[in-house]
């Protein structure tokens, strides 16, 4: 079972080669795979060094998975060549999610839907892929009508440029290059990705786009405000649920409790509740202030974390490789 992972020397690149790892997914061999100038690079993956090599030449060694996380323009142009030579691609960019022929896919959702002809498929936007983990048991039972999404994401999510931002910021070091339009240590920036027309930013459209498509239902509602904050362990989201039918708190804390993926952590009174200091270097997504919204029938509030490197991307990525494996469709 050989393995590329395109983008290996990034951030997300560099998560995915640790959860591979982690998760003993059956590699005889991996093939890191970076721009020309990281081609001859060393990276470690299970205590040996292996070298970076170029697209060409990992295209030549026919893996049977290739795992892309190098940018959207990267993948418009490189996923298809991959393809072509038989390789399964799994995208980490955005470039494929909202293709009608390519599945969007989040494992515990409708990893069911994939086929050995799905040769090109798209991972979802880290913010996406924690919400619905959480919402589609939710969906199932009480039918959604409509989703409120407020985010408070890592700074992780930018990259490494914006990690080093901030501690720059933070030590009052100013040479540092800015990757965002103003200073994000002390601060709250409710901008993530470019605006669009319609005033609403890029990341909060994906947000909801990406949602109906994964859950397979178009009627569903979703309005979101997607905000950087100065943190690193991970994504959280204040979401806001109305559903076509009532429910009991105690029953949606339950049906919570027994989802794939899911970990509840609500306990307020003793303080527990989902926070990404303690989401960070997990695969779950957690889930806790879990109450009825007393303004609105059939409504519920929910505060959903989760490490955008790990379930975000990273972990998610790697769950659909190994789904392909274990159902032969590699």
């Amino acid at each position: 079972m050989k393995i590329a992972v395109v983008g290996a020397t990034g951030l997300v690149g560099g998560e995915i080669l640790k959860v591979l790892e982690e998760r003993n997914f059956p590699v005889t061999e991996l093939i890191p795979v970076a721009s020309e100038r990281s081609v001859g690079k060393q990276i470690t993956f299970k205590g040996k060094q292996v070298t970076v090599v170029s697209f060409e030449d990992a295209i030549a060694a026919k893996p049977a998975i290739a795992i892309f996380s190098a940018g959207g323009s990267t993948s418009l142009k490189l996923a298809p060549q991959f393809a072509e030579a038989g390789i399964t691609v799994i995208d980490n960019s955005s470039a494929w999610r909202m293709d009608p022929t390519k599945k969007l896919v989040v494992p515990e959702i409708n990893a069911n839907t994939l086929t050995q002809e799905d040769k090109i498929i798209a991972n979802p936007n880290c913010s996406t892929i924690q919400m619905v983990v959480v919402l589609n048991p939710l969906h199932k039972k009480y039918g959604i009508k409509r989703v409120v999404v407020s985010t408070y994401q890592s700074v992780t999510g930018t990259g490494k440029a914006a990690v080093d931002q901030l501690f720059a910021e933070r030590s009052g070091d100013q040479s540092t290059e800015k990757v965002y339009p103003h200073p994000i240590d002390l601060n709250v920036l409710p901008h993530i990705d470019v605006f669009l027309d319609n005033g609403y930013t890029k990341e909060e459209m994906k947000m909801v786009n990406e949602t109906k498509k994964i859950m397979g239902d178009d009627s569903i509602q979703v309005t979101a405000t997607t905000v950087r904050i100065p943190t690193i362990g991970g994504h959280s989201e204040a979401v806001n649920v109305e559903f076509e039918n009532d429910y009991q708190v105690s029953d949606v804390v339950t049906l919570l409790g027994e989802a794939e993926g899911v970990v509840v952590q609500d306990d307020p009174k003793n303080y527990v509740y989902p926070m990404p200091l303690t989401a960070h270097g997990k695969d779950e997504v957690f889930v806790g202030r879990i109450r009825r919204d007393e303004s609105q029938p059939n409504a519920l509030n929910l505060w959903i974390v989760a490490d955008n490197l790990r379930k975000g991307a990273a972990t998610n990525a790697v769950q659909i490789a190994e789904y392909l494996v274990k159902n032969n469709l590699v």
